[in-house]
């Protein structure tokens, strides 16, 4: 199972059966619009609060993955999901409602493939039949965490991101049509000693770098593998330092089959700056575009490496840099 230092390949090549996206009307107005299962008109959700909204998101898409595989939430042995909010309120409360044994996890942005990772891992060790893996963002109750509450009208520097308001889910089976997670790479912590929260892509552009690098290292492919290679929230300054670092490092990826979910994600006329963040960017790119995109036949082959930013409100307090990681996990038809 173990290729190289850090892949896991998955002989069983677990299946995803089913997968859903849900987004806030800023995601409405967006350019992938057409690609999510769930739009909602109201930012708050008809709750009171935007972290309660950001919980509805989740909750949605993972009844709504799990209603499109035609299974119930008793048919299912494990939830595994991940999210910004402190002590990852939006998943573990999730969690509560689904009712399913639940594996949290935070590895920020990276949340939504160190979650599919995790699951295709129980499904190949034959640990669990059936598992959701899900991630979500809500851009009120994160930029009011890590930043200044939006109402504010705090001024943002053009290396800053807009965070989705959205989540992803997937249903992963050991068997049953659908694409299949063929195995994922996963990261190592990487702090080049960025402290500015207002520049993300810069900070986890270097963790993308280390991790695309070490997946084509421990299978011995080239770029030309994959119909896309995917990086999770890079934005446009991230993607940009990231293809220059790949291309120093003689890791030539062809511009048409590199991209960003940040990029993919909102039109070009909406003021999003440097493009999208959240763990609900690669989420719901990811779970709803891509897989869209391969079950119509458009794509083969995808490798998506979320990435995902580890500082807290107590660390930028403390003046400390932003160590970042990213994880990959190649999906296949």
């Amino acid at each position: 199972m173990l290729k190289g230092h850090q892949t896991w390949v998955f002989d069983s090549k677990p299946v995803i059966l089913s997968s859903a996206a849900v987004g806030g009307p800023f995601e409405a107005n967006g350019a992938l619009a057409d690609d999510f299962d769930i739009l909602h008109e109201d930012v708050w959700l008809g709750q009171e609060s935007c972290e309660k909204a950001e919980r509805k998101l989740l909750e949605e898409a993972c009844e709504t993955a799990i209603t499109k595989g035609n299974m119930q939430k008793e048919d299912v042995q494990f939830f595994i999901s991940g999210d910004l909010m402190n002590q990852i309120i939006s998943s573990s409360f999730t969690a509560r409602t689904l009712g399913v044994p639940f594996l949290g996890i935070f590895g920020a942005c990276s949340s939504s493939m160190e979650g599919l990772a995790l699951a295709s891992l129980l499904i190949d060790s034959k640990s669990a039949k059936y598992v959701v893996a899900g991630a979500s963002s809500h851009n009120i109750s994160i930029e009011k965490q890590f930043r200044y509450p939006t109402e504010y009208g705090a001024q943002k520097p053009p290396t800053s991101q807009w965070t989705v308001t959205g989540a992803g889910a997937c249903l992963l089976a050991a068997k049953g049509e659908g694409p299949r997670v063929t195995c994922a790479t996963i990261g190592r912590v990487v702090d080049m000693g960025i402290t500015d929260p207002y520049n993300m892509g810069s900070a986890m552009a270097p963790a993308a770098v280390d991790t695309i690098e070490a997946h084509f290292r421990d299978l011995n492919i080239d770029p030309s593998y994959y119909d896309l290679i995917a990086t999770g929230d890079l934005g446009k300054v991230g993607h940009r330092i990231a293809s220059d670092l790949l291309d120093k490092h003689n890791l030539k990826i062809p511009e048409n089959i590199f991209t960003d979910c940040g990029l993919l994600i909102y039109k070009k006329d909406q003021p999003v700056i440097a493009g999208g963040s959240g763990c609900g960017c690669s989420a719901t790119v990811t779970y709803g575009h891509l897989l869209k995109r391969m079950k119509n036949g458009e794509l083969k082959k995808i490798l998506i490496i979320a990435t995902g930013a580890l500082l807290s409100p107590l660390s930028y307090q403390q003046k400390e840099s932003i160590p970042c990681i990213a994880h990959a996990v190649s999906i296949e038809i």
